[in-house]
């Protein structure tokens, strides 16, 4: 198809239908020999004091998903990644309540190649470490430890659900 044939929505359309959005973000477990890099999350007002993935956050419009982690696997740990290098692990339609806020599309995937030493470099962590998969600590992001959980298993489906 060609890029003249694209179309969008009308903004009267957007109008009359737009009362539900899906908020995308995208999640990056850097691998290593058995390990996972986690971060614990700080000064977030969001599972402050919980593990969570490498790197993650919010795709923002006119961005794709692929973009948006290889930007924030830069911003947050000063990695740099390759579209290729990222191995998808599922699709998550994800709420923790029925406001528009918590309606959630989340992309996970796993990183085994990268290039430059992870460093924090937002306040919105305190701390990155390695974990043993098969160690990993209680308090993980929920949805996120749900992944951690099924990507060790092998029974991760592609498409998932949760708090539903």
């Amino acid at each position: 198809m060609s890029e003249s044939a694209r179309q969008g929505y009308s903004p009267a359309y957007a109008a009359a239908h737009g009362r539900f959005s899906v908020i995308p973000a995208a999640y990056v477990f850097l691998l290593d020999h058995g390990r996972v890099l986690l971060q614990l999350r700080a000064g977030t007002g969001y599972y402050d004091g919980w593990w969570g993935a490498s790197a993650a956050g919010h795709v923002e419009a006119g961005e794709s998903v692929l973009d948006g982690l290889v930007r924030e696997a830069a911003e947050e740990i000063g990695v740099v990644i390759a579209p290729g290098s990222l191995a998808p692990l599922t699709t998550m339609h994800r709420t923790g309540s029925s406001a528009a806020v918590d309606q959630r599309v989340d992309f996970f995937f796993a990183c085994r190649e990268w290039t430059g030493e992870p460093t924090l470099l937002e306040p919105k962590a305190e701390e990155l470490r390695w974990f043993d998969l098969d160690d990993l600590p209680d308090d993980v992001v929920h949805h996120e430890r749900f992944v951690l959980d099924g990507m060790v298993a092998g029974n991760l489906r592609a498409i998932t659900a949760f708090g539903f």
